[in-house]
């Protein structure tokens, strides 16, 4: 029988996810660790989640100030929670997000083994300009020299490190859970219906290139509407902006943000999910539309291919207006295409995206890095598991 470990999660907003992909994976995750015996605590921001004390689903919960500004909400928050883990000498700490590597050190004074989630290529998100832009880079290196393992959630950030920074990392992709339910009332609060709309969600900022899908939408000729889940704090003049773009055109949809049961009624009965963005880093909500059985539309940056392999459809980002718009158009079109990519879509989960099987690795992953063994990849593992 495994041994109990002792694992920290540190650097996210905290859980039960409310905002981001990092949130989703560390609540599930840290829930299935519980599960299987495993002492986990989670660093939440208090003033992101003040409504959660204690202990959520078995998972203790250490909550603690930051300053809540855009450049400072994240590195202030993990400061303290990384001094309260310098008390509790951990087994593991899991850290998320690279700007967050000048503090990864600090555990591992006291013999705690810690472990970074880069998060694709934070450096190229629209909300970082001038000093934070250089920072979040700079941190790239800083991260090599921090971690006890850096773990890549997708193939191209494992090659990106190995020819920038001559250092291995690790790949564990995210994964995501079979769940369609049937309709329900939450659907008529936006008058929807369902397999009648096309589905956006993620947060509300530049690099998602949401404008840029409100804009191929208003060219496609068809009466389905375009529900946008998602909202985004400390970017008010963006999403100015995509209410703009979206103004006279009735069939655009904006939600805000959804959870639990919404979220999975709104995506349960999409027409087919768009996922506009090009900045490489794995997607969990992508992946979340996969488990729901969704026909994805991609951009055609690598790590959207890498994760539909030839489960879903793509459009180009040399003229991404003009070809998402066409594909589009396409797949309204054609709706045994949508439902032929719906067949294909959960096997992608079952197969590859398993959470069940990212727990397994992750569990054999921090008994390697405690007792110094090698850590085998992931898709070794899997074949390991399968023979």
């Amino acid at each position: 029988m495994m041994k109990s470990l002792r694992i920290a999660f540190l650097g996210s907003r905290g859980i039960p996810a409310r905002y981001s992909g990092f949130e989703t994976f560390y609540e599930q995750l840290a829930i299935r660790l519980v599960q299987r015996g495993h002492e986990v605590t989670v660093y939440n921001r208090r003033h992101f989640l003040p409504d959660i004390h204690g202990e959520y689903q078995g998972v203790k919960i250490v909550s603690l100030p930051s300053i809540p500004t855009k450049h400072l909400d994240t590195i202030s928050h993990c400061f303290l929670s990384s001094l309260h883990a310098l008390t509790q000498r951990y087994d593991v700490a899991y850290y998320c997000i690279v700007g967050n590597s000048p503090l990864v050190w600090m555990p591992r004074v006291v013999g705690t083994k810690a472990l970074l989630n880069v998060d694709g290529e934070d450096w190229a998100r629209e909300k970082w300009s001038g000093f934070a832009r250089w920072y979040q880079r700079w941190c790239e290196k800083v991260a090599t020299r921090t971690a006890s393992m850096i773990i890549a959630d997708a193939r191209v950030i494992q090659r990106r490190y190995r020819e920038l920074y001559n250092t291995d990392t690790v790949f564990v992709p995210y994964g995501a859970n079979l769940c369609r339910q049937e309709a329900s009332a939450v659907l008529d609060r936006w008058g929807l219906t369902p397999r009648k709309y096309i589905l956006y969600v993620g947060r509300f900022v530049p690099e998602n290139s949401i404008d840029l899908l409100i804009r191929a939408f208003r060219g496609v000729r068809t009466d389905m509407k375009l529900v946008l889940i998602g909202d985004a704090s400390h970017s008010e003049g963006y999403k100015e902006k995509l209410r703009e773009a979206a103004v006279g055109d009735e069939r655009i949809v904006f939600t805000g943000y959804a959870f639990e049961q919404v979220y999975a009624q709104l995506s349960s009965h999409a027409y087919l999910y768009v996922q506009p963005s090009a900045i490489n880093g794995t997607r969990p909500a992508l992946l979340d539309q996969l488990g729901f059985g969704n026909c994805v539309l991609v951009r055609d940056a690598p790590v959207n291919v890498e994760v539909i392999g030839e489960c879903g459809a793509r459009f180009a980002g040399d003229q991404p207006e003009i070809d998402l718009r066409d594909r589009l158009q396409e797949l309204i079109d054609d709706p045994e295409a949508v439902e032929g990519f719906r067949r294909k879509a959960a096997s992608r989960i079952t197969d590859y995206y398993n959470w069940e099987w990212v727990t397994d690795f992750y569990e054999n992953l921090f008994t390697c890095l405690i007792s110094g063994k090698p850590a085998i990849s992931y898709d070794e593992f899997l074949d390991n598991r399968r023979d």
